[in-house]
């Protein structure tokens, strides 16, 4: 008799069963509940990551290298053709490259021009005191309308611009390549939209010590 008494203290009543039971089925609810939320939010951060890595910063300070030190590359080296201002009725000693990457260049109120997107050809004359202050500039040279490419060098150029950065796009016709790049002494082209070969230009040659003057504006 002691043992039966014994098992019918640790039995449970049937309310007490019946409140375990809602008690374990809260609990799964819980947990499942959490576990959507959680993905949810993954699947929201995912979503806001996608939707704005392209806004992420271009700059990596000046010239993109410890210590600013002048970078090789990327890019092409063209012979440093030198400097020095002419006037509007002069002309400019041979450029080495097209577009040109150093030479003589106009120097007034037009010279070096705005950084950002020019819907017009800008003068070799006028871009190379650009490229003199550090600057890069982007060309376009499209023999159909290619307004996707066009959309896409506008939005990274204003992406660097709104970062400080002095870049300038321009369409150039007559060059070897459907988009080219160009800093003091570099330049690089290539006929496809490619993000990270431009903003890794720009992340180097941006600023460059290579530049007779880098931190003009």
């Amino acid at each position: 008799m002691a043992g039966k008494t014994g098992n019918s203290r640790n039995r449970l009543t049937p309310t007490e069963t019946r409140a375990a039971r809602r008690a374990r089925r809260s609990k799964r609810k819980r947990l499942l509940r959490w576990a959507g939320l959680s993905l949810v939010a993954l699947i929201a951060l995912a979503f806001i990551i996608a939707l704005f890595l392209p806004g992420l910063p271009i700059s990596t300070g000046s010239s993109g290298l410890p210590g600013g030190k002048a970078p090789d590359g990327p890019g092409q080296r063209i012979e440093d053709a030198g400097g020095g201002h002419i006037r509007r009725d002069q002309s400019p000693t041979p450029y080495l490259s097209t577009p040109a990457t150093s030479g003589q260049h106009y120097s007034d109120s037009g010279a070096p021009t705005t950084w950002g997107v020019h819907d017009i050809f800008v003068q070799d004359e006028v871009l190379v005191h650009n490229l003199e202050h550090g600057g890069i500039a982007i060309h376009y040279d499209c023999s159909e309308p290619c307004p996707e490419i066009v959309n896409q060098l506008a939005d990274i150029t204003n992406r660097a611009v709104r970062e400080g950065l002095k870049v300038l796009l321009s369409p150039y016709p007559g060059m070897s390549n459907r988009i080219m790049l160009t800093a003091w002494t570099f330049m690089d082209g290539f006929d496809v939209y490619d993000e990270e070969r431009i903003i890794d230009f720009i992340q180097s040659h941006e600023s460059s010590p290579n530049a007779p003057e880098p931190f003009a504006r």
